[in-house]
């Protein structure tokens, strides 16, 4: 009876463990079936955002189907200037990445910053992003995106000048880059008699240093630029203005202006657009 007894249990005993062996190999398996159906999920998802962003792409209206045309001034560092042969800065890389946003690729048009309006209103460009600041006469003739960015007017004088705060333009003969707020709020305030618009900031201050005109207007980060690789220059303690900077975009091209906010709103509150503006204007 005993051993009849004993038999019974090493075979439930053996039952047990087969059972248990079994149970842990359902369990394996059921979390890699898991697993695999999670990457399948992902990858699926993933795609399905592809084809959401090129269908997107799609219908957006652009110059060149596929491609994102940028007219821009590329000589205004650290917003845009050319390393080599490429226009790089600022406002290329956030271009770039709200491009990247709307699935599309970015090409950017060098030009006079004075043709920027007239070539994004007429249809030669999609946008134009330049350190451009939002004005009423220039919301007469495009529409502008959301900022991303904030500039300051500044004051570049020799070291030597008589010139010691912005009351001091007063009389002045003031260079400006043609077409840029600074020239406009010049004209307006000191009389276009008094303000010589140069083709780009880099010819106004060759004129400053050659004593052509008493001193230049433009944004604060190229002013440092310049008067970083011109000893003998200054920048005037008081701003003269504050402004936004913003991309235009046409009124025909609604669609395109709403993509561009929506993918502005988002590499804002990634840190993507802070990252870019980080890399290139440093704190002081």
């Amino acid at each position: 009876m005993k051993k009849i007894i004993a038999f019974m249990t090493a075979a439930v005993m053996t039952a047990g463990l087969l059972s248990g062996c079994g149970s842990s190999s359902a369990e394996a398996t059921t979390a890699a079936e898991t697993t695999a159906a999670a990457t399948t999920a992902a990858e699926t998802e993933a795609a399905a955002e592809t084809e959401a962003a090129a269908a997107e792409a799609a219908q957006l209206k652009t110059v060149t189907d596929g491609i994102l045309t940028m007219g821009t001034n590329a000589a205004f560092p650290p917003y845009e200037y050319y390393d080599g042969d490429k226009i790089v800065g600022i406002d290329a890389e956030v271009a770039e990445a709200v491009a990247e946003k709307l699935g599309l690729k970015l090409e950017i048009v060098d030009m006079d910053f004075s043709s920027i309006i007239t070539s994004v209103q007429t249809g030669k460009v999609d946008i134009g992003v330049a350190g451009m600041t939002v004005t009423e006469e220039r919301l007469q003739n495009v529409n502008f995106s959301d900022t991303y960015s904030t500039g300051v007017q500044v004051v570049i004088v020799p070291e030597d000048s008589q010139i010691t705060d912005v009351d001091g333009l007063s009389g002045a003969l003031i260079g400006v880059q043609e077409g840029t707020t600074g020239h406009i709020y010049c004209s307006d305030d000191y009389g276009e008699e008094n303000v010589i618009a140069y083709t780009n900031g880099a010819t106004a201050v060759q004129a400053l240093l050659n004593g052509k005109i008493d001193c230049v207007v433009i944004d604060k980060q190229p002013a440092l630029k310049f008067v970083e690789a011109n000893p003998g220059l200054k920048i005037l303690e008081t701003a003269y203005v504050e402004e936004d900077y913003a991309i235009a975009v046409s009124k025909d091209n609604e669609a395109l202006l709403a993509a561009i906010n929506g993918a502005l709103k988002e590499l804002t509150e990634d840190g993507t657009v802070q990252k870019v503006l980080d890399t290139y204007i440093k704190a002081e």
